[in-house]
């Protein structure tokens, strides 16, 4: 058993509202190859996108799954609630509707998408058919600072201690720890994100322009929620390229048309020490260790 610090953490609520897809005065976006064309994109309410849903192949650029929430409240003049909604909700994290027709129902948070800044929320669909863009959600924030009693060169983050102990960790017969994935990244094809200070929030994207290397390791086929290594990277402290290093993450949107983007993944673990080994499974994926949570 991976026993943790789950004891030490502190259990916050956090909330933000449905946002609103966005559009700009050029609608267009622009692929390496030159063609450009109007796909819906981040924010709202995606009634067919869903964790477990195929990553790829839809007509949409970093679409993201469920629910996008944002906290649009200003504290001396800055967006600091925000701030805190990312920094501080977890996957697996318990979300509740206060607002609106589908008030008091609940769901789970998927992940975290930088740049536009929203955390991704996971409800049934019957509950998204009575959601409307402005409605509240309160988020039960516990997760930060979680730690791994028997490796401290671990780093684990953005992760529910609940959700981590759905997901089957195991001690490795040689040394760290065997975590389920269901697909291996390289890191040289990680693209937009990397080089952030930190991976406390936000995400970076898997480049899908090179295809003998989707190929060669499986990836047309990463689905919303997948857990997935990223090999020879590091993001205790930032995403970097790190030989040896591996990183656990999250797919939490879809692909995208835009140079230097692809499906999104949410950091949860790092070794820069490469003591996370990964164990193919096609059941790493939120949508499976979410049913074995049970209930909100």
């Amino acid at each position: 058993m991976i026993t943790t610090n789950k004891k030490q953490l502190v259990c916050q609520s956090v909330i933000g509202e449905i946002t609103s897809p966005l559009g700009g005065v050029n609608p267009y976006r622009i692929n390496p190859d030159g063609q450009s064309d109007v796909y819906p994109g981040v924010g709202g309410i995606t009634y067919n996108v869903r964790i477990g849903d195929p990553a790829c192949g839809m007509f949409a650029d970093h679409v993201e799954p469920g629910v996008s929430i944002s906290n649009f409240t200003k504290f001396q003049g800055q967006p600091g609630p925000n701030r805190a909604l990312n920094l501080f909700s977890c996957a697996g994290n318990a979300a509740k509707i206060i607002s609106g027709d589908a008030k008091g129902k609940t769901g789970r948070v998927v992940g975290k998408h930088g740049g536009i800044e929203h955390v991704l929320i996971d409800f049934a669909q019957d509950i998204l058919d009575d959601l409307v863009i402005g409605d509240k959600i309160q988020i039960k924030a516990m997760g930060c600072g979680l730690q791994l009693s028997e490796f401290s060169s671990v780093k684990v983050l953005n992760i529910d201690p609940a959700l981590l102990g759905a997901m089957n960790i195991k001690k490795a017969k040689q040394r760290g720890l065997e975590v389920q994935v269901t697909h291996t990244v390289p890191a040289k094809i990680m693209g937009s994100g990397i080089g952030s200070s930190h991976s406390n929030t936000g995400d970076y994207d898997i480049q899908l322009f090179d295809e003998p290397t989707v190929s060669e390791y499986g990836l047309e086929d990463l689905r919303l929620g997948d857990i997935v290594a990223i090999t020879d990277a590091d993001a205790t402290f930032g995403r970097i390229y790190k030989t040896g290093g591996v990183v656990i993450g999250i797919v939490v949107h879809s692909d995208c048309v835009l140079a230097g983007h692809g499906p999104g993944v949410m950091v949860i673990m790092s070794s820069k020490k490469g003591e996370i080994q990964p164990v193919i499974s096609k059941r790493a994926n939120l949508k499976h260790y979410f049913s074995k949570m049970g209930p909100v």
